[in-house]
């Protein structure tokens, strides 16, 4: 990966905006592109109430083939989209398991240039939302190019 551009993808506006930008990018540095979708599995917690048996968890390996599986087509459909279904390899896809700002700031370690997409939220809401880029933009050890996705009528 080193020398290549990473960029974040949750099937978000916001991504699809940092991804196109971020490919044109790579096509000019002739650079690698690498999209990174992170995905978090937490299985459900077991019904029952004190005194009682709880429930059996289930199929946890199941339920985590499933979430990985989901995972894998937001990205893919992300990836499509932005390049109208011609994936071809001209973009590497990487599933991380864990927490995006995290799997960021490790990929920042042997990336040229790191590219995510803002919402625009500002104070309170990007407070009580966390915000993956302002997380990626304090910790990466690259550049970090912040793509603003246009308004939309939900911000």
């Amino acid at each position: 990966m080193a020398g290549a551009i990473v960029v974040g993808v949750d099937g978000s506006d916001a991504s699809g905006a940092a991804l196109r930008w971020a490919l044109e990018e790579a096509r000019l540095r002739s650079s690698p592109l690498v999209a990174v979708h992170a995905w978090s599995f937490i299985p459900a917690q077991p019904i029952g109430d004190p005194g009682l048996l709880a429930m059996p968890a289930g199929d946890i390996a199941g339920q985590l083939d499933a979430e990985s599986a989901a995972a894998n087509e937001v990205l893919a459909g992300a990836v499509a989209a932005v390049l109208g279904g011609d994936v071809g390899p001209e973009i590497e896809q990487r599933l991380v398991e864990g927490d995006a700002g995290d799997a960021l700031v490790d990929a920042s370690g042997s990336a040229e240039l790191v590219v995510v997409g803002s919402h625009g939220r500002s104070g309170l809401r990007a407070a009580l939302l966390g915000s993956v880029s302002r997380h990626v933009v304090s910790h990466a050890v690259c550049p970090v190019v912040v793509v603003k996705a246009a308004a939309s009528d939900d911000d």
